[in-house]
This record gives structure tokens, sequence and C-alpha cells, in this order.
């Protein structure tokens, strides 16, 4: 395991006991003080506030999230009745593919930060994905394929966008604010998702980076050549000199000025959110699967050393880069779980997100009652942005039990339906399946997940993935811990769900959700982005 530059990290560890992992998530920023079994000793966490200035578009304000990120640390670190000077190290972890551009000269942004949740670039996504230069493009790749018998051929040969690819939100961004298009022009523009942004404010500017993670994950970065892609660039009109440079995943990024908590804090991991609840899962070797569900689902398969090539729709990323090593992921998501469960919540279906599973199991079945889960569109294998959120089966004798179970069920469904495709794509044979995220602690998805797919799932005890994920990797970046090995003891489990149904007693009730997903497609038109 490599040790971080100028001794840093021999001298942090030395002089202090506890790791910090931060996540900012697309609900929630959280933090966790952990000392060196990884018990957690100090907490904090904010509410994330997201802005919708026009249907479809979701964002942030990044001073707003600026705040409640340094405002966690210091109430993780005060809650665990630590001093600020006994953190060894800072990791980081963020929510994927929501980005912002800032003026390189005064750190200024030049709009709020733009969430992968956004929509306002679907009608772009959409002309992109039929357009005749994508065609030739796919033809291209098909035929260099046949001749090279190389494997990134393959990948362009079914190249697909989707509005949580940052690529074409950022060419929308570039079109349609001129301030943004001049400052490129003038090589006076800087672009940055979330953990680029922090690194940037944590270090007063004097910082500009990211990890292979985040960068992997934008939908504009080259996993074969392991750099930002000129082609898709030049495709989208998106200049080079705005892209930050990329380090590995755990790596001596500097240290927090002195100014913000009183001492130099180094900062030394950054890894995107899913990637480091993957490695706070500890699914190390190839074929282990983390599930993830907070605010959407996220299956990812760690492919080992071997990239994934796309059929279905799963998006190849790069889990983490540590010195010569490289893992690679192959992932499926969709976007509306914790989403769901929390528009239900307010909408008074229940009280309390603990009873609904009680409320699902107090009825024999939802009545025939299916519910879509498309705030944002629906992703692998459906991928079409203009889906619609939907309930189908209304009867009058239809209560609230039987409409949270179409809910919960709904996310089982889709749970299934990425697990399906996974099967069908990803070469390397599936080991352990670790799921984690708030969701996970709902033990009716959690078993009927189980069912549908016939295999165990482990749940930790501690489903905060991402922050556990952030932490590990910076403590062996500081030699707080001294390898993987040492972290797979560390990982506790809480209970493991196994089948205890046939899923063919579910097949009417999926085959009917399934007719309702079909009947949402394509609801919106074009024009209501």
């Amino acid at each position: 395991m490599p040790r971080c530059k100028e001794g840093l990290a021999s001298a942090a560890a030395a002089s202090a006991s506890y790791v910090v992992g931060v996540d900012v998530g697309s609900t929630t920023v959280r933090c966790h003080v952990y000392d060196k079994r990884a018990v957690v000793r100090g907490s904090s966490s904010k509410k994330v506030e997201t802005l919708h200035p026009h249907l479809g578009w979701v964002e942030l304000d990044p001073e707003v999230l600026w705040t409640q990120f340094m405002d966690v640390i210091k109430e993780a670190v005060q809650a665990a009745g630590l001093q600020m000077n006994q953190i060894a190290g800072l990791g980081i972890s963020t929510q994927r593919g929501t980005f912002i551009t800032w003026n390189k000269k005064t750190g200024k942004p030049f709009h709020n930060f733009i969430s992968w949740q956004d929509l306002r670039a679907a009608e772009l996504v959409n002309s992109w994905n039929r357009c005749l230069i994508l065609k030739v493009i796919r033809v291209i790749a098909t035929m260099l394929h046949f001749f090279t018998r190389n494997d990134r051929y393959v990948t362009a040969s079914s190249l697909t966008f989707t509005t949580h690819h940052v690529s074409l939100r950022l060419s929308w961004v570039l079109q349609n604010i001129t301030e943004v298009q001049q400052a490129a022009n003038e090589n006076n523009c800087c672009f940055g998702t979330v953990d680029t942004w922090l690194l940037h404010k944590l270090t007063k500017g004097s910082v500009y980076a990211t990890d292979y993670s985040n960068a992997s994950s934008t939908g504009v970065f080259e996993p074969f050549q392991m750099c930002w892609s000129s082609v898709l660039s030049k495709l989208f009109s998106i200049p080079m000199s705005i892209y930050p440079p990329v380090e590995d995943t755990n790596h001596s990024f500097g240290s927090v000025d002195a100014e913000i908590f009183g001492v130099p804090i180094p900062i030394v991991a950054l890894v995107a959110d899913q990637q480091a609840a993957m490695f706070g899962e500890c699914c190390f070797h190839a074929g282990d699967v983390k599930l993830t569900m907070g605010t959407g689902i996220f299956w990812d398969v760690n492919t080992g050393n071997h990239i994934h090539t796309p059929s279905a729709g799963l998006y190849p990323l790069i889990g983490w880069k540590i010195g010569k090593e490289v893992v690679f992921l192959a992932e499926g998501d969709t976007s509306d779980a914790g989403s769901t469960i929390k528009w239900a919540k307010e909408l008074d279906l229940f009280t309390s997100v603990d009873e609904t599973a009680r409320m699902a199991r107090g009825v024999v079945d939802s009545e025939g009652v299916c519910f879509v889960p498309s705030f944002s569109g629906l992703q692998v294998p459906v991928n079409d942005p203009y889906a619609c959120a939907s309930f189908m089966g209304l009867k009058l004798s239809t209560t609230r039990n039987h409409l949270v179970r179409a809910i919960l069920e709904s996310i089982a469904f889709r749970n299934k339906q990425l697990y399906d495709t996974i099967v069908k794509e990803v070469r390397v044979p599936l080991t352990n399946i670790r799921a984690d995220g708030g969701i996970s602690n709902n033990s009716f998805i959690m078993q009927m997940t189980s069912d549908l797919i016939n295999k165990k799932i482990d749940k930790p005890v501690n489903t905060d993935m991402s922050c556990l994920g952030a932490a590990f990797l910076a403590g062996l970046a500081l030699g707080f811990w001294t390898d993987k090995e040492q972290l797979k003891k560390l990982r506790r489990t809480e209970i493991v769900f196994e089948p205890q149904r046939d899923s063919g007693e579910y097949k009417l009730a999926m085959d009917n959700w399934t007719k309702a997903v079909q009947r949402s497609l394509n609801w919106y038109n074009q024009t209501s982005y």
C-alpha cells in the first residue's frame, strides 16, 4: 500500500488516533469519526437541501452545501469528545454526477450544483441517442472490434447517453449559460464534481483535483486509457482545459487550511459514494456484489482488472485506484427508491418509515395495485427519461396498506430487474451480495428481494457504508490500518436474508407490475423539461 507524500501519513498516524469519513449524499451530509476498531465514536448529519427552479431541474446551493459539510465535521468531532488535532486524516465520499463550474480567477461559481437527478438535458440526451453521428460511431466501432478484438470498441459500439451522465448536462450548461461559455473560451473556467469543489474550498483554492472513481462516473472519462475522453469532449464541444487533474483514490491531496478547523488536517481520500460503499462493504474480489438502497438503487459488481463492456445498459466504472491496483466495476441503477419512500411519507401514507414493513405485511397482497417508481425516469434496463411515476389498479377497497405494499414491492421488482441484467451481462461469476443504505433496514424489501433473486443477502450492522469506505481508504493511506485483510475483520454482519419463498410465487404480481411499467413509458413529451 503506497504511503502519502512528504511523510504526511506516518506523522499523522503517529500523533492521532481517529479517522473521519464524510459522505455528501443526495439526501444527507453525514460524518462519522472512527477509531481503530472502525467503531463510530461521534456522528453528525444534515439534510441536503435541493432546489427545483423549473420542472425536472434539481440543483444544490454550493455555499449551503459547504456550510453543512463544515458543520457536520465539527459536530461529529465534538460529539466524539475529541479535539481536531486528534484527527489523523479525512476521507471524503460524494454523490456522483452532480457538478458545478466556477471562475478560475475568483473562485466564484457560475451556477448552482446541477444534480445527477436533473432532467434539463433529457431532450439533448434523446436527440443524441437518435442522431446519425452516434449511429455512425457505433457502426465504425463494431467494425474496429471485429478486426482488432479490442474491448474498447465494444463499449463504443453500444454507446448510449443518459441524463445521469455529466457529459450532456455539462454540454447544456456550455450552450445555455453564456458566462460559462465565455470563461471556457478564455481558459478561465473550472469544472468539478462535488469532491473537486469541496477540495478546492478546503484548501482555499490551492488544490484542484478529482480521483479516478469520480472521474469515471461522469460519462466523459475513458477507462481504457485512464484519461478524460478527447473524443466525447470534442463531440459535445467541451474544452479539455476545464477538467481537473485525476489522482489516485487514496492520495495526499493536501491539508485542510488551518483557518477552517483550527489545525491542518490531511485530506487523503476522495471517492465516489457508490465506490466508497463498495470499499466499505469489503467487496474487494471479482464477483463480489454490493447493493446500495438509498435515494436511488445501485447494484455494483467487482469485475477485477477487467473493464466491463456493456450490452444491456450496465455502466463500466473505476472502483478505485490505489498505486498500481485498479479495480473496475459494472453498475446498474435506478433513481427513485428512498426518494419514493420520502414522497409517500410526505403524503401521510404512514407516519414513520419503520412502520412500512409492518403495513405491507398487514395485507395478503397489494390487491392488484401496482406502483411505478419513476419520478426521475426509468434507468437500466428500461432507459426512458420520460416515464412517469404512477399508481395503477386502484379500487374502492384499496387501503393505505395496499398502497404502501405496492410501493415497497416496486423497489423489490426493480432490484429483480437490475439483478437479472447483471446476470445476463456480466461475465464474472457472482459471489457475495452485500446490502447497505437506509432502505436495507426495511425487512420487507430485503426479504422480497432475496426471494426474487433466490440469493442470500448480507446486511451489515453499520449501513452508512460510504462514510466507512471513505474512512477505510483514508486509514490505509495513513497507515492507520495495515491492509484489506484487516479491514475485512472490522466489517460486522447484522443479518443475512435467505430465500424463503419460491420466486415463481411472485410471477403474477411482477407480470402485472411490468405491464404497469410499460403503460408509464413515454408519458411526458420532450418539451415537458
